[in-house]
């Protein structure tokens, strides 16, 4: 099987987030799907394709360029995390522009560079069923991304199945993040990436995989 993997920003964009929890999450994937298959990594700044998640002109040119594949694994796309209150139409429109509109546009576009019968998994998180205080924007976006993966999952041809797994806070990043989620129980970096597994290697199709605690 060959596998695509779109790692790109993390989940946040704010001052007090850096990107340390992204990649060990990422890595973590990539190394656990390469011991069976043959993966494909592509991200804004590394990996074996360059891609801009929130460009859907870069999404087809590196579509062109790596030709057709089995699965796709989308862990990648921002939104702007502040108190309601300071968030403007513009910080809105970071998350939907990239981790909602970049994944449904990986969707849109990646379909026709799909094997028949193959699989794509997209990203969310918590937020969309337990937001804390800062998520207006990721939560909203995560919430549709979610609606968008029932909806679009009816529709995809030759067979191809479409999930999103949704994940709590990973362990590894507890310490440093726990005081942004208060009262969440964290998960380990082996549920994690089992959600990835069952999402690409099992048999379900429009599903949420949730692994929150």
């Amino acid at each position: 099987m060959s596998i695509f993997n779109t790692f790109g920003t993390p989940n946040y964009r704010n001052e007090n987030f850096n990107n340390r929890r992204a990649r060990n999450y990422r890595k973590k994937v990539s190394e656990h799907l390469s011991k069976t298959e043959i993966v494909s990594i592509a991200g804004r700044n590394s990996g074996d394709f360059t891609m801009d998640i929130a460009d859907s002109d870069s999404i087809e040119k590196m579509f062109r360029k790596l030709g057709k594949v089995d699965a796709i694994v989308c862990i990648a796309g921002e939104a702007k995390w502040d108190h309601f209150e300071n968030l403007s139409e513009e910080d809105f429109y970071i998350g939907i522009k990239s981790k909602l509109m970049g994944q449904v546009n990986l969707v849109r576009i990646g379909q026709h560079f799909l094997n028949p019968g193959g699989y794509i998994t997209l990203s969310t998180g918590i937020l969309a069923d337990d937001p804390v205080v800062m998520t207006a924007s990721a939560a909203m976006v995560n919430g549709g991304i979610h609606s968008f993966v029932q909806a679009a999952a009816l529709e995809l041809k030759d067979a191809i199945r479409l999930n999103v797994v949704s994940l709590g806070l990973v362990i590894d990043a507890y310490e440093k993040y726990k005081d942004y989620f208060p009262g969440h129980t964290p998960i380990s970096m082996g549920k994690a990436v089992n959600a990835y597994v069952k999402s690409v290697k099992g048999k379900g199709n429009g599903q949420i995989i949730r692994v929150y605690d």
